[in-house]
């Protein structure tokens, strides 16, 4: 299993473009940027999938020399995507891929009802691309091409603002809108032998019984890093939410759940640029590195390629 970390920011990525902070203005200085969350994925190395499609879409594919087209084609190793969320920052990357020649999208049932009625890529790509939407239910393996097996587990119910009035879901998407617990989903990925396992779980609002059953006997997990403390953005900004108002658990809250659990390879993602981890060589973040070290964790980087 190949695993290519495309990017490792929160929304707005490192540096946001409107902000000043001290994070942004050292990341400016020293050109340690860091592009939005997205990940790419292949059971066999030929066939690849994306899990989220980041507004930064385009430049990561462009770095990535596994996902670039065979030279005089115009064919792509990319299957399909995979969406945990349907938070802008997970989706707007979607309109990048109209011009595939087919795409696959996978997600749960809010999220396409959210994608086809409140925030329409469902209808504005199909004039474009061969669309194909599958709805993803947790605790569901889904086989993909190359051997690979994605099953995702439920993590919250936390909507994307723009469907936060998204009614009943209408009659194709047969389920509730409300009080669900499958907007935010992370993946269990297998190989066709088993023996290569890995977990992706960007956004993490309480570490659950679906997580701890998906991180056992991983070898590889990568988890939610936005935020270092839970009281980070108010202290930083002024800001009155906790991370877990924010529906992310901090890495000081779940560093010890990792802690409890060694033997995977644990890497952090989804850095916010107020979070002390994204800028590497910082002095919080030196501070902040025996814990890492001692949960067996480190910090993920943009363009990071994981083979298991």
């Amino acid at each position: 299993m190949k695993i290519r970390i495309l990017g490792t920011a929160a929304g707005g990525g490192l540096p946001q473009w409107n902000c000043g902070c001290a994070g942004c203005a050292t990341a400016r200085r020293t050109g340690t940027a860091r592009s939005q969350d997205c990940l790419a994925i292949s059971a066999d190395g030929t066939a690849w999938y994306l899990v989220n499609a980041s507004p930064d879409l385009r430049s990561q594919l462009l770095a990535a020399p596994e996902l670039a087209p065979p030279p005089g084609t115009r064919a792509t190793p990319l299957r399909g995507v995979l969406l945990t969320s349907g938070e802008l920052d997970h989706i707007l990357g979607l309109v990048t891929l109209r011009e595939a020649a087919e795409l696959t999208v996978h997600a749960t049932a809010p999220v396409r009802a959210a994608l086809h009625e409140a925030f329409p890529v469902g209808p504005l790509l199909a004039p474009y691309t061969k669309a194909r939407w599958h709805t993803v239910a947790p605790g569901e393996a889904v086989e993909l091409a190359g051997g690979l097996r994605a099953e995702a587990f439920a993590l919250g119910g936390k909507r994307p603002r723009y469907a936060a009035d998204l009614p009943a879901l209408p009659s194709r998407h047969p389920a509730p809108a409300g009080d669900r617990t499958d907007w935010v989903v992370g993946y269990r990925f297998t190989d066709a032998t088993g023996r290569a396992r890995a977990v992706y779980a960007p956004g993490v609002a309480e570490w659950t019984p679906a997580l701890d059953r998906a991180v056992a006997d991983a070898d590889l997990v990568i988890l939610d890093g936005t935020f270092a403390t839970d009281d980070e953005l108010a202290e930083r900004t002024g800001g009155a939410r906790g991370s877990r108002g924010m529906g992310h658990l901090a890495v000081a809250d779940s560093l010890p759940r990792l802690a409890g659990r060694p033997g995977p390879r644990y890497l952090y993602t989804h850095l916010n640029n107020t979070n002390p981890l994204a800028h590497r060589g910082s002095p919080e973040a030196a501070a902040l590195a025996p814990a890492l070290a001692a949960a067996g964790a480190a910090v993920a980087e943009d363009g990071m390629l994981v083979e298991l």
